[in-house]
């Protein structure tokens, strides 16, 4: 992709004085959230091939800096990050997770960080890999009669890792409530980003068809959490070791349940075990079902490098079951994943809001301003990366990626609130495709529709219908 330069950018040799950075005109009293709401990608795509890497958007009232830097990002994730929050936007996503790690700020995002990171430390990795394993099992044991089917790849792999993210987190076997769970997810992801691209926001209160619906999917949701958590206070209460609650004590939710504020050793609430615990559920199953099958699909259409991961596989498997020691093994395995996750981040975008004004790139970023970062853009930078719509693994090889700046790429974010389980989330797709890939090969239906869709995650809007092939030795 082209990179244009504005005038704007020759101004700024001449003069260190910040000013306001260049952007689209847009539409009186809407600016620029018509375009937007029509197509987020395009609107960003467009603006930066004819504005440069910092763009300025004016949505309704609102100040919008599109940043597409790795030096302006590392300043504001890193270097300034003090001065940054979470945005107003993620106003939607709180109304579902309430003040869990994504959404929350301040001491209490502190103290809840500090309490959750022993559970995602390498030592407890390796349980959780054993269970990945058995739960991937179950899968492959229930497609051993469907050899020649067409499924909903997406919707198997949502099932699959929310499975794996109730046995592994919180000892809970939460698979018999996918097809509830399922729809109610879909249906509170899609009312937070509505909510969060409202300039009007209708409150939760009013009695909408569209807030009928969200109440509903969380009434479900929270059934759901809460249940969980009264089964492991009643258990605890009882001394119950039966074996759905053997590894309690050593799980995400008992360290939660346990824990006690270093001064008034007060424990949490039923309210803030629920916020942690739904968002733990969403973003530990939903993120890692969208890489998943976002690889799939592009192993499906480039069959040279799917070759190569059945034969790496085959190469460190054999027929045996993975274990955690193989992993590093399996590294093209690992760069087809890192590669999906450079060209269809299932976190797509990101965002913060500055709390006092600041200058990125020569550019006033007023107070108050929200601060857009999209992995999905800067994935595909010419700057960076050379051939950037390219499907091309090996550019993760060792060595390939030397001089390429450390905030070029960002599947899990970064700074301080990087994503708190980027180990586990990798390990976890690692172990999936490895074992389908010993067994099963995933072919895209012949007109099937492929269409993005950026809300919270980064979504196919038809699903991902496969045919599923039985893999032949040879």
């Amino acid at each position: 992709m082209a990179m244009i330069e504005s005038s704007a950018d020759h101004e700024q040799t001449e003069s260190p004085r910040p000013r306001r950075a260049p952007g689209p005109r847009g539409v009186p009293l809407f600016g620029n959230t018509l375009g937007a709401w029509k197509d987020v990608l395009k609107l960003m795509f467009q603006s930066w091939q004819a504005h440069g890497d910092i763009v300025r958007f004016k949505f309704g009232p609102y100040d919008y800096l599109f940043i597409n830097d790795p030096d302006a990002i590392r300043h504001v994730l890193v270097d300034n990050n003090k001065n940054y929050t979470k945005s107003r936007n993620y106003h939607g996503l709180k109304l579902v997770l309430g003040e869990g790690l994504v959404t929350s700020e301040g001491d209490h995002w502190r103290r809840q960080r500090k309490l959750a990171q022993p559970a995602f430390h390498r030592d407890r990795l390796a349980s959780f890999a054993q269970t990945m394993v058995a739960d991937t099992s179950a899968l492959l044991d229930r497609w051993a009669a469907k050899d020649g089917e067409v499924m909903d790849v997406h919707a198997e792999m949502m099932r699959l890792t929310f499975r794996i993210v109730g046995r592994t987190l919180f000892s809970t076997d939460v698979e018999g409530e996918s097809e509830r769970i399922g729809p109610a997810i879909t249906v509170a992801m899609h009312h937070a980003n509505d909510y969060a691209e409202s300039l009007v926001r209708i409150p939760p209160w009013v009695p909408t068809p569209g807030n009928f619906r969200f109440k509903r999917a969380m009434r479900d949701l929270d059934e759901l959490v809460l249940r969980i958590i009264g089964e492991r206070r009643a258990a605890k209460g009882a001394g119950d070791a039966s074996p759905s609650l053997a590894a309690g004590p050593h799980d995400l939710l008992s360290m939660l349940m346990d824990a006690r504020d270093e001064e008034t050793r007060a424990q949490m609430t039923d309210r803030q075990l629920r916020d942690e615990v739904l968002t733990l559920v969403l973003a530990g199953h939903e993120t890692t079902a969208n890489l998943l099958t976002w690889t799939w699909y592009l192993l499906s259409k480039h069959p040279d490098a799917a070759r190569r991961v059945y034969a790496e596989v085959r190469a460190v498997l054999g027929e045996r079951k993975p274990a955690l020691e193989d992993l590093p093994k399996l590294t093209y395995t690992t760069m087809v994943i890192n590669e999906s996750m450079r060209l269809l981040p299932p976190v797509w975008a990101f965002e913060r809001q500055a709390i006092a004004a600041d200058t990125l790139g020569g550019f006033d970023v007023p107070a108050g301003a929200i601060v857009g970062i999209a992995p999905y853009c800067l994935h595909r930078h010419p700057r960076y990366w050379e051939n950037p719509e390219g499907f091309d693994p090996e550019r993760f090889a060792q060595g390939r990626g030397e001089g390429r700046p450390r905030y070029a790429y960002l599947p899990f974010g970064g700074g301080p609130r990087q994503c708190i389980g980027n180990g586990f989330a990798m390990m976890e797709a690692q172990i999936i495709l490895a074992m389908i890939a010993q067994r099963h090969r995933l072919e895209l239906v012949a007109g099937h529709p492929v269409e993005l869709e950026p809300t919270v995650t980064l979504r196919p809007k038809h699903g991902m219908r496969m045919t599923l092939r039985a893999q032949t030795q040879t």
